[in-house]
């Protein structure tokens, strides 16, 4: 096997296409063995490494370290480490009877081990609990608003729906919106299920709860100063309670035990319009799903890319939100992900 230290930029790339980090063979496309073997946390700070992983290096870096113990173990092996090669250690020409060499003249080489460290990145479930807290309570209240929107939304015969560019292009698909939020469901899962694959699920968690509960609460904000009237004259909504707070209160207990879906029978409000719920939850878990998968997992990213384009397009088929509402939810979600991870890859 040829030495580590020897190799070429090119047999730096194949190692590291081989050992299933394909996306840092740009950053280190004018590296060498050796140079690769010099490489240290600090390195992984500072771009164009820092802008390859959002987990400091930590996966190449443990690899290494395992490189750089077999190359030390290399060059010790056929006899280097007990003296039986190249000559005798320290220049000592007396052997014993038997060839070998006496206990006094024998050299010890210390090989080094890997010694157990604290990570970089703890888990800190604590934090983690309180993000899930944020985001639920982030539902609830948004659950509460929209119950006390629908009581001011207009009559639909007093207040027709606005004038809509897409709706002018495109007639209504009464089963348009039922796929958008089977769509929705499959991404959800799907997300849920690597979430518990990854290495720093603990982490990855609250910056979802986060994300998506404070999405949320700006919809709270957004839809209660302004209330729209309903885009399609197809809505049946339910009648308005008047004030009646105990019907007000299962209403919305039937709401969220629905998961706020149509297809469940839970949602039957309207007011809930700018911006759209539905949505931010198919952005959200594609953007995700797409930034804590491998790059080679390309196919896995395409589909859920389709899902939410497919999930999201129904909803303005279905006639169930006005487009703005699809475009401020869209620019919202996208801008708010990309801020945080943006801040949260930066080293103070």
């Amino acid at each position: 096997m040829k030495k580590v230290a020897a190799w070429s930029a090119e047999d730096v790339s194949d190692w590291l296409s081989k050992e299933g980090m394909p996306e840092y063979i740009d950053a280190l496309r004018q590296t060498d063995g050796s140079a690769l073997l010099r490489l240290t946390e600090a390195d992984f700070q500072m771009p164009p490494l820092s802008l390859v992983s959002s987990d400091g290096g930590q996966q190449l870096l443990e690899r290494l370290e395992t490189l750089r113990i077999e190359t030390h173990i290399e060059a010790h092996k056929n006899g280097h480490a007990n003296g039986h090669a190249g000559g005798l250690p320290n220049g000592t020409s007396k052997l014993q009877r038997n060839g070998t060499l006496g206990m006094k003249e024998m050299v010890l080489i210390p090989i080094p081990t890997i010694e157990a460290k604290h990570s970089a990145f703890p888990a800190e479930w604590g934090k983690t609990g309180i993000a899930f807290i944020y985001a639920v309570v982030c539902f609830v209240t948004t659950t509460i608003v929209i119950s006390v929107v629908h009581e001011r939304v207009p009559p639909k015969e007093h207040t027709p729906p606005l004038p809509d560019k897409f709706f002018d292009l495109f007639d209504r698909v009464e089963w348009a919106f039922s796929i958008c939020e089977i769509n929705g469901m499959l991404l959800v899962g799907l997300w849920l299920i690597q979430w518990i694959l990854l290495k720093y699920r603990s982490i990855i968690g609250r910056r979802f709860f986060f994300i998506v509960g404070t999405l949320y609460l700006y919809r709270c904000i957004t839809m209660y100063i302004t209330t729209l009237p309903v885009p399609g004259m197809h809505f049946k909504c339910s009648p308005k309670l008047l004030g009646n707070w105990e019907a007000q209160m299962r209403r919305i207990m039937k709401m969220i035990a629905g998961g706020g879906l149509s297809i469940t029978g839970s949602h039957t409000m309207c007011g809930d319009y700018l911006y759209s719920g539905h949505t931010v939850m198919l952005t959200l878990t594609y953007l995700f799903i797409k930034e804590y998968s491998p790059k080679r997992f390309w196919w896995y990213q395409w589909f859920c890319w389709t899902l939410s384009a497919v999930g999201i397009f129904c909803i303005l088929l279905a006639h169930d939100h006005y487009t703005v509402d699809v475009v401020v939810a869209y620019f919202i979600t996208t801008r708010l992900f990309w801020w945080y991870h943006t801040m949260a890859n930066q080293q103070v």
